[in-house]
Formats: C-alpha cells, sequence, structure tokens
C-alpha cells in the first residue's frame, strides 16, 4: 500500500518501490496491513539500536558505580566478560528478527513459536524494561544536569527529568522524519564521540601504568552482604556493562519501518552489540588509565564520568567540560531513540489487544503517522518508574545518587528476561520441528549451541543485578510477575487473541 505524504505536501503519494512491495507483501504474509512510514535503511536500522545501546549513555552513567564496585579490574574485565557473553544473545534475537520482521518483535516471536501466555508475557516484561531502560538514560542526563551532589530537591530533579522527556515524546509525536533523520545522526554522533573522547584522553591526559588495570580496589563506603568479598563485588559491578548492552532489541521494533526488514533487522541488532563493544572498551580503558583519584571519581555523590574527565585534564577544565557535553548531547539521542523503540512496542502490542486501552494505543496519527498516543504512553511510564524508584528510596532513607542503579538493574532483569522467553520458545519450536520459516539471516546448525549460551547468561545476568544494593529489583519483579499472573489468569486468557496464525506449509 502507498504511503501518505505529509497534508501539507502535494496530495500525491509517494512512489512504492519494488522493495517496499516486497516488505508489505513479507508483513501481510505474517497477517498485517502497513501503517507506518517505511523510511529506514540499514544504516539507520543500525543507528537506533546503536543509539540505545549507546556507550557514551551506559558506560558513562554507571562508570562511577562500575569502579566503586569492582575497580579498574571490575571495569575493564567486566566490560570484556559481558560485552562476549551478549553476542550470543544479539545472534539469537537477530535469526528471530529475520524470520518474523514485525514491530511486535519479542513478543511476536514468543507468540508464534511458544504460545499466546508466553507472547503475552513476554510482552509485558518488554514493555516494562523499556519504561525502566528510558528513565535510566533520561535520569542518568538528569544527574549531569543537576549532580547528585547539589544540594537540590527532587522536586526539581523531576522537573528537569521532565522536561527531558519531553523533548523525547514531542519529536516522537510530531516528527517521524526527524527522529529518523537524528537516529542516523546518532549514530555517527556517537562513533565521533568515542573517538573524540578516547584520542583525546589518550594523546593529552597522564596515564597510569598499565598493570593498575588489576587494581581490585573497592570503594570502603560500599555495604557488601557479611562474608562478601571481591568475587560478589565484581559481579555487582558487571550492572555497569550489562545495563548499557540493553535495548539492541530496538531494530526490531522498527522493523515495519525499515526497507528489507528481514536483513536489515538483525544486521542491525547484531552489529550495534559489536560496535559497541569495541567502541566502549576503549572508551573505558582510556578513562581508567587517565584515573589519579579513583575513590573521588567512585565516590556515591559524584557524576564519576564528569569527575575522572577533570582528573584527566588538570588545568584544562574547558576541555573536560566539552567532552562532558558531548556525552551529554549522546545521552540525549539514546533517550530519543529508546522512547522510538518503547512506543512502537506499545503499539503492536495494543494492536492485538494486549493491554488496557488498546484501541487507543494501536491509533496512528493521521497526520503524522506515528503511534502518538502510544508514544505518550512511553513517555508516561518512564516518568512513572523514576518516581517509583525515588519515593522507595525516600522511604528508605536513601541518598538521590541510589536512583540511578535502582533504574537501571530493574530495566536490565526485565529486559533480559524478556529476551530469553522467545529465545527459549525458538530454541524448542526448532527442536520440535515447529520453526519451519526461516529467514535470510539464520544460524544454521550453531543455533542450538549459541542459543544455550544465550539463555545461561540471561540468567546469570538476571540473577546478578537483583543482588543487593539492589535487591529491591527483586521484590519489584516478583511483585510485578504476581500481578501480571492474577491479571492474566481473571481477565486476559479467554479474550486476548494474540497476533494472527501463521500461515501454514
Amino acid at each position: 500500500m502507498s504511503r501518505k505524504s505529509d497534508p501539507t505536501a502535494p496530495d500525491e503519494p509517494a512512489p512504492v518501490t519494488e522493495q517496499d512491495a516486497h516488505d508489505a507483501a513479507e508483513l501481510a504474509h505474517l497477517g498485517y496491513a502497513q501503517q507506518l512510514l517505511r523510511e529506514l535503511g540499514g544504516f539507520g536500522n543500525f543507528a537506533v539500536s546503536f543509539s540505545v545501546i549507546s556507550v557514551l549513555t551506559g558506560a558513562v552513567s554507571l562508570y562511577g558505580y562500575g569502579l566503586r564496585y569492582g575497580g579498574p579490574f571490575g571495569v575493564i574485565v567486566g566490560w570484556a566478560l559481558v560485552a562476549t557473553l551478549t553476542l550470543p544473545v544479539a545472534a539469537s534475537l537477530a535469526q528471530l528478527a529475520s524470520s518474523f520482521p514485525t514491530a511486535g518483535a519479542l513478543y511476536h516471536w514468543s507468540s508464534w513459536l511458544g504460545g499466546r501466555g508466553t507472547g503475552w508475557l513476554t510482552a509485558w516484561l518488554n514493555l516494562l524494561g523499556q519504561f525502566a531502560i528510558t528513565a535510566g538514560i533520561d535520569w542518568g542526563l538528569t544527574e549531569f544536569l543537576v549532580p547528585p551532589s547539589w544540594a537540590a530537591s527532587a522536586g526539581l530533579r523531576l522537573v528537569v527529568y521532565a522536561a527531558v522527556l519531553g523533548t523525547h515524546a514531542v519529536l516522537n509525536h510530531v516528527g517521524i522524519r526527524t527522529v529518523n533523520l537524528l537516529a542516523w545522526v546518532s549514530a555517527w554522533y556517537h562513533v565521533v564521540g568515542v573517538a573524540l573522547v578516547v584520542g583525546t584522553v589518550a594523546l593529552l591526559a597522564p596515564h597510569r601504568p598499565v598493570d593498575f588495570l588489576l587494581d581490585r580496589t573497592v570503594d570502603a563506603s560500599v555495604a557488601l552482604p557479611p562474608g562478601a568479598g571481591y568475587g560478589y563485588a565484581f559481579l555487582v559491578s558487571l550492572l555497569m556493562a550489562g545495563w548499557t548492552f540493553t535495548g539492541y532489541d530496538a531494530s526490531a521494533h522498527v522493523s515495519e519501518e525499515t526497507h528489507d526488514a528481514a536483513r536489515s533487522a538483525p544486521r542491525g541488532i547484531f552489529l550495534s552489540v559489536l560496535v559497541s563493544a569495541v567502541c566502549g572498551g576503549l572508551l573505558v580503558l582510556a578513562v581508567t588509565l587517565s584515573l589519579r583519584e579513583p575513590a573521588r571519581v567512585a565516590d556515591p555523590a559524584a557524576v564519576g564520568f564528569a569527575v575522572a574527565l577533570d582528573q584527566a585534564f588538570p588545568g584544562r577544565a574547558w576541555l573536560a567540560r566539552a567532552l562532558t557535553w558531548l556525552a551529554m548531547g549522546a545521552m540525549w539521542f539514546c533517550g530519543l531513540a529508546s522512547l522510538t523503540s518503547n512506543s512502537r512496542m506499545i503499539f503492536a502490542f495494543a494492536r492485538d489487544g494486549g493491554m488496557p486501552l488498546s484501541a487507543r494505543f494501536a491509533r496512528v496519527s493521521q497526520r503524522y503517522q506515528t503511534p502518538a498516543d502510544a508514544v505518550w504512553l512511553s513517555a508516561g511510564g518512564a516518568f512513572g518508574v523514576a518516581f517509583l524508584c525515588l519515593g522507595y528510596g525516600a522511604l528508605g532513607g536513601e541518598a538521590v545518587a541510589d536512583v540511578l542503579g535502582r533504574i537501571t538493574a530493574a530495566s536490565t532483569v526485565w529486559l533480559y528476561l524478556s529476551y530469553g522467553l522467545p529465545i527459549a520458545a525458538g530454541l524448542w519450536a526448532r527442536r520440535g520441528g515447529r520453526w519451519r520459516e526461516r529467514g535470510p539471516w539464520d544460524l544454521g546448525r550453531a543455533s542450538h549451541g549459541v542459543n544455550l549460551i544465550a539463555l545461561a547468561w540471561i540468567a546469570t545476568l538476571s540473577v546478578i543485578s537483583s543482588l543487593p544494593p539492589n535487591g529491591f529489583v527483586a521484590w519489584l519483579l516478583a511483585v510485578a510477575l504476581l500481578g501480571l499472573g492474577l491479571y492474566w489468569w481473571l481477565a486476559v486468557r479467554h479474550r486476548f487473541r494474540g497476533p494472527p496464525e501463521l500461515p501454514r506449509g
């Protein structure tokens, strides 16, 4: 079907290319009509996931956290370990995206390969995880704008946070072409940004000996369980890299807006993780070798990365500030892409009647060709997650600096569980011969082994991210699962139809 143009433009439909027609036919084969505007090419699709991963967000926002618990050894070795183990997860999701290129992504894959109930649970875990990842990204940017060391009220921080979220929501509502352009700009911004930070630090900052990277000093202020040693602290420090490598399912969520999605979306998923692993590794290596006073960087009341840059360029405060603002720009791009991905997932789930007020959230704006109501639900959900974590900390007398750790841990657990369900369903369906239609991006005989490694890592990371000091996340997950279970049993199981059945044969 032809794509609708802007109402202010001449009243002629945009031309439909042969690839557009093929993509629309493939989507129709899966049971859906083409509604969203296909504007993204292969690089644009990669750019969305690369922007959501954003090493200039995750590695920057949680750098002090990683150093606090793991020391330099935890930061460097932890990054390499997590990056390596994330690749099998990305590869497993990529082969699913190639077979089923829809905006519903994880939810559709679980439904078609594991049943309605599995798909429904996957959708809700992914939905909650995407609320939380957007919250973590924008709250991280808020901490740079209003640092924890400032004697500012929680109300001021919430206002600044809401303003950041608002910029992302407005652009996603009215400016889909602008958002698509910014996704492309964002990818290059991140690549150039990492190169500038790494190059500047490597060339101009004084460096420690390489053996400093083996330092396992844990900040004395951290509270570990009785009897816990460095091994436990190292596991806690993995949240820095673990949270950074989330959100790469975004490439699948924008499948219905991507040309040649069966090839472009899986490449976007896998390459975004691979390129981020290399770029992020260089970033944390350069910054860690330039540290002069690690204890100040690890201070919970400090914005660790900003302090690290200050130490790297003594007497050149302007240079440290410039690089800090460069990282803040990347965070803003990251939040924009995250909200785009979240809203597409809501749109696809609501399109199948999977959530309250589904008819409203499945609507596409005739003027802007965006799921406008889903966009604002995404922003509202992200605000709610931050408000909940801030309120929990206030009731427990915890510092504002602890909020980011809770948000990021929650998003890591929820998102990775939503990754694990379709991978497990796909593994089971493949072994049982029920997954017949394979996409052009497939793991072949390696699929079984890669899927098992991915599932083992997902289980491990989910446990690690729920360990104290983030035990709140385990309770939050238990409450969410209990609530979802009751909701399914009492209100949903008899009326939720799920996605259309796949054609047989």
